[in-house]
């Protein structure tokens, strides 16, 4: 999924838990979800941040020769902006993009 074009809010928002418990059966199955998932969301992003960092990796060692790159500036402040793997996750399950599996009913 391409978390840079979801439509999740940027801020903190108060849900109604009734909300979850719709979608989900009870509240406690639904923040194990969305733990699960923000998880699953923040390690993506955090390996593909990784990945276009590398690209400004340089070899040098010397601590004395610290300058900045303009373009890796811009790419850590484009992710820093990006809403919270929580919220991805929240607007997922509110949008019923989520899909849950429970294990109690496959036995």
């Amino acid at each position: 999924m391409d978390y840079k074009k979801t439509n999740a809010t940027k801020s903190t928002v108060t849900n109604n838990t009734k909300l979850f418990e719709d979608r989900v059966g009870n509240i406690y199955s639904a923040i194990v979800a969305l733990e699960k998932r923000s998880n699953q969301i923040s390690s993506e992003l955090k390996e593909e941040l990784l990945g276009k960092l590398d690209e400004f990796a340089t070899q040098n060692d010397n601590l004395d020769e610290i300058f900045e790159n303009k373009e890796q500036i811009e790419v850590s402040k484009f992710y820093e902006k990006l809403p919270k793997s929580t919220l991805i996750a929240t607007s997922e399950l509110l949008n019923d993009e989520l899909f849950i599996k429970d294990g109690k009913k496959e036995a």
